[in-house]
């Protein structure tokens, strides 16, 4: 997530957003709008791309699809009256979707069951705080946070009923008993049941 827009007196909606310039980037959040630029570094688009690469592998010939960024992602609050009233767009590093009737020939229409996020130095406050709280609000079931600068991922998954592994707690996204994964550790996933990233060999391949 970048600046936001200029405007900020206005609250934007997916009408509005479809009408902003093809070569410009940018996020909706509850009507904000932020600008996603600058394009990200070098090392931010290889990481994307591994992981990207690994999921495509893992889910080759299984029903959840991994997408990248530029990739609308709607989160409306159901039910939907109209989607040119849509005020919050936002586009993952990275989304798997598992449910096909969410994809549309816009993006996807709801809350994806994975979501992966890069940080920068000028999204990782809002990626941990704005976009933390808005995954949770519209049921991401799972959110991988990766820090290129102290190489570490954090995996935060959203605690259900179903799961006596921690107290309780519905509804909340609850990062694992070893939530900062550093880079001598294993990131697995809970919603991809056998999916794993060696952080370590991860942040040694990009040099």
């Amino acid at each position: 997530m970048g600046l936001k827009k200029e405007k900020t007196d206005h609250k934007y909606n997916y009408k509005e957003y479809c009408s902003w310039p093809e070569d410009e980037r940018w996020e909706l959040i509850d009507g904000i709008a932020y600008n996603m630029s600058p394009a990200p570094s070098s090392r931010h688009q290889r990481i994307a791309s591994i992981i990207h690469g690994e999921l495509y592998i893992f889910l080759k010939n299984k029903q959840c699809k991994a997408y990248t960024a530029p990739f609308d992602v709607m989160l409306p609050i159901f039910p939907i009256e109209n989607e040119d009233n849509i005020d919050t767009i936002v586009q993952p590093d990275i989304s798997v979707i598992c449910d096909p009737s969410k994809i549309t020939k816009k993006g996807c229409l709801g809350a994806p069951d994975l979501v992966v996020e890069i940080l920068s130095p000028s999204t990782s406050k809002k990626d941990l705080n704005e976009k933390f709280g808005l995954y949770e609000k519209h049921g991401v079931k799972e959110y991988w946070v990766i820090d290129p600068g102290n190489e570490y991922i954090q995996v935060f998954h959203l605690l259900t009923e179903g799961d006596n592994s921690r107290k309780y707690d519905d509804g909340i996204l609850i990062p694992p008993a070893n939530w900062r994964e550093d880079k001598n550790s294993i990131a697995k996933s809970i919603v991809l049941e056998g999916f794993s990233v060696d952080v370590k060999e991860l942040f040694e391949s990009l040099g």
